[in-house]
């Protein structure tokens, strides 16, 4: 009888759940995640190296095409908007990148010596690839590819460390970005920004993916050397600005007869009125872009009035921000709205006659270091203290 009770109270027992080893658990567990939610795998590697004290590497096998799709997929927007991750390409921008703190997590190079070129501390906390030269040179593409490459989180502005020479350096001078596409004209617009000593970049939605690879290849480090706030909606605009602020737009439409449009680079500049005549207010008739032609008439929409002066007369009362628009539509009615509430100024960068248009990165260029000239000669005559570059 008692070996009968017992048998039934072993019968009550709950089974005991047999675990599989760990890493058989972990593969379970990764199977029942959906594509989305799992991890993309780790490069597959065959060999473990040193490269030096407490920095070691992966070797790959040649030709792994594994590897070349963990690239590939790397350089696409989706990828950068919802992994949050970033491709980078070549020494000096992944050294710009890795001494502003930016996160590197993983990076492939072709040769040990190129380590050596890079800051230890931020590679022992990254998977660290070794590839052949052939390899990298498949998935790169620009014309002579150094051999590296590096996924990153991608840069949050607000947490980045700028060179301290760009911050001594920085004026009360800042630069918005209105539908620029041209990855090429926002990477050179963005070189230019950093090179005058702009405060802050701000990039309105429209423009194209300041992390895509074309615009960092053009941009030469600015990602990571001044704040480029991206994305933002012109409702935002405002509260990434500094209190009192004057906002202007280039333009290079002279306020001649009739102007059908006002766009920085639309459309050319018209010699036909005096120079004094740039000085009344002057109100146009705006392109419509794409996005604004669900509210506003294709016919075109008044924009409040905006006093013109050419680019090289005196416009900057610090803090100032100059719009610059993109080529195929110019100016936004929001930039032009923007730039009468701060009682800003349309900047007429004159032409020949004849000629249509400028470039975007052209106009940036001249407008900010015009902006520069102006803010360091203030700075001149007022005998402050403060360092600027000369």
């Amino acid at each position: 009888a008692v070996v009968g009770r017992r048998g039934v109270r072993a019968l009550r027992r709950s089974p005991v759940r047999v675990l599989p080893p760990q890493k058989e658990r972990g593969a379970a567990a990764e199977a029942q995640q959906s594509p989305r939610e799992r991890p993309p795998p780790p490069p597959p590697a065959v060999e473990r190296s040193a490269a030096g004290p407490g920095l070691w590497y992966e070797k790959a096998a040649p030709g792994d095409r594994r590897l070349g799709k963990v690239v590939t997929i790397a350089k696409s927007k989706k990828f950068r908007d919802h992994q949050g991750k970033v491709l980078l390409e070549g020494q000096r921008l992944i050294k710009d990148a890795l001494e502003a703190g930016a996160v590197l997590q993983t990076l492939f190079f072709s040769t040990v010596g190129q380590l050596k070129e890079l800051p230890e501390a931020q590679l022992k906390r990254a998977s660290l690839v070794k590839v052949k030269f052939e390899d990298i040179k498949s998935w790169s593409d620009v014309v002579t590819p150094q051999g590296l490459m590096g996924i990153f989180s991608k840069p949050n502005h607000a947490k980045m460390s700028y060179p301290a020479a760009q911050l001594t350096s920085s004026l009360p001078l800042l630069l918005i970005c209105d539908n620029i596409r041209d990855p090429g004209n926002l990477g050179t617009i963005l070189r230019s920004a950093a090179g005058a000593g702009c405060e802050k970049v701000l990039l309105t939605k429209g423009c194209v993916d300041a992390w895509e690879p074309k615009v960092l290849r053009a941009g030469m480090g600015a990602h990571f050397r001044l704040p480029i706030v991206t994305n933002l909606d012109w409702e935002s605009v405002p509260s990434n600005l500094p209190a009192g602020i004057q906002v202007c737009v280039a333009d290079n439409k002279e306020s001649g007869a009739q102007a059908e449009t006002v766009s920085v680079l639309r459309g050319g500049g018209r010699t036909g009125s005096a120079p004094g005549d740039l000085k009344a207010p002057v109100k146009s008739k705006l392109d419509v872009a794409p996005e604004h032609e669900d509210e506003e008439s294709m016919a075109g929409v008044c924009v409040p009035e905006l006093a013109a002066q050419y680019y090289y007369e005196n416009w900057t009362q610090a803090p100032v921000a100059v719009v610059i628009g993109g080529e195929t539509h110019g100016l936004s009615p929001d930039a032009i709205h923007l730039a009468a509430s701060t009682g800003g100024k349309r900047l007429v960068i004159p032409v020949v006659p004849g000629v249509d248009s400028l470039n975007s990165a052209i106009a940036a260029g001249i407008v900010l270091f015009e902006g520069k000239r102006q803010l360091l000669q203030r700075h001149k005559q007022e005998g402050k203290r403060h360092k600027f570059p000369t």
